[in-house]
């Protein structure tokens, strides 16, 4: 779908209106997508090194919260997620990863994940982390209404309803739900990732130490990612 489409799937139109109809925003939006795709296509795409383990936070009380700088003893393995390191599997991490990369190059943004919704070994639908930049990070959000209350990517996950918070602090003090993984992050944008049929199929997070951060061209290339990774987690 255009990104103009997705604006509205996703219940950020009045919100973004005056932005996304401003001079030169509709053209960063497509230059990033253009280059994206051409990425994405490219043979280079078979020597991306991926990662199949991420260091994680060990989980609070009921497995609720990241204990912040407090790492597992185990990694957190994609293998029995993703079913295996099948050249499938292994196509999917190279897209993510070039995905991030990009992101990572053109953005000042400290942190970024991209997730997709998936059944864990243990039956649970979740939202799992296949590339990131930043801290060490929880691996899976679950998709359930109670996670939700307390966790905007799982919120997001649930709804397909983008959030964009450029002040966090104000955000939770108005009672919104929020989970923390680092106390420095000031604005947060998590967007779902829509399919063909509008149906949510993973999500992005992106962080900033900043408040006022996603805005003009941050919040293009943002949607520019967005978007193409609809093709990616299909």
């Amino acid at each position: 779908m255009s990104f103009e489409s997705y604006v509205a799937h996703c219940g950020l139109s009045n919100e973004l209106s005056a932005l996304v109809h401003s001079a030169g925003f509709a053209e960063a939006v497509a230059t990033h997508q253009h280059t994206l795709n051409a990425l994405l296509q490219s043979p280079e795409l078979l020597d991306i090194a991926v990662q199949w383990q991420f260091k994680v936070p060990e989980l609070g009380e009921g497995g609720a919260c990241s204990l912040f700088g407090i790492l597992a003893d185990e990694p957190y393995d994609l293998t029995a997620i993703l079913g295996g390191v099948t050249a499938q599997s292994q196509q999917l991490l190279a897209k993510a990863t070039t995905v991030v990369q990009y992101y990572r190059q053109h953005s000042q943004s400290h942190w970024f994940g991209v997730y997709q919704a998936r059944v864990n070994p243990q039956g649970e639908r979740v939202l799992v982390k296949l590339a990131y930049f930043g801290a060490e990070s929880r691996a899976e959000f679950p998709l359930t209404a109670e996670f939700a209350q307390i966790s905007n990517n799982s919120s997001v996950g649930l709804s397909g309803r983008g959030r964009i918070i450029n002040d966090v602090e104000a955000y939770v003090a108005s009672g919104g739900e929020y989970y923390t993984c680092d106390p420095k992050v000031q604005a947060e944008a998590c967007l779902p990732v829509f399919d063909e049929q509008g149906e949510v199929i993973g999500i992005i997070d992106s962080e900033a130490f900043a408040k006022e951060f996603f805005s003009g061209q941050e919040l293009a290339l943002l949607l520019a990612v967005t978007t193409t990774l609809s093709a990616v987690l299909a």
